[in-house]
């Protein structure tokens, strides 16, 4: 049974991409990689807990090995993309009081006062 799944723009141009140059269709390149994903992680070469403790700080990414650190790296990038709960209150609090909150497309401090946020 057919099932829909949304992935987001960047996946679907290295889909496109990479179907394209493998005359796959993009359902078959997808498919495709997840028997790859699959048997990577099933290999004896690949250990997801020690990509999680790495994730959490326990263990330096020279511990894996260079599957896990592509996994690794892959997801590191994502959360980075991503600001945390502590990140959004941090930057709260600083709206809140009218400090910097970011950088403009000029590398110019951005602040926004409190009355701004309302």
């Amino acid at each position: 049974m057919a099932q829909s799944v949304k992935l987001s723009d960047d996946i679907m141009k290295l889909v496109r991409t990479e179907s394209e140059r493998q005359s796959r269709s993009i359902a078959g390149q997808i498919a495709h990689w997840v028997r790859i994903g699959r048997a990577i992680e099933t290999s004896g070469n690949f250990d997801h807990a020690r990509i999680n403790a790495v994730l959490a700080g326990e263990a330096g990414p020279n511990t894996l090995s260079d599957e896990e650190h592509d996994v690794w790296l892959d997801a590191f990038s994502a959360a980075l993309a991503e600001p945390s709960d502590g990140e959004e209150a941090f930057f709260e609090g600083r709206r809140q009081l009218g400090r910097g909150v970011g950088l403009d497309e000029n590398g110019e401090l951005v602040r926004e006062t409190p009355d701004a946020a309302a």
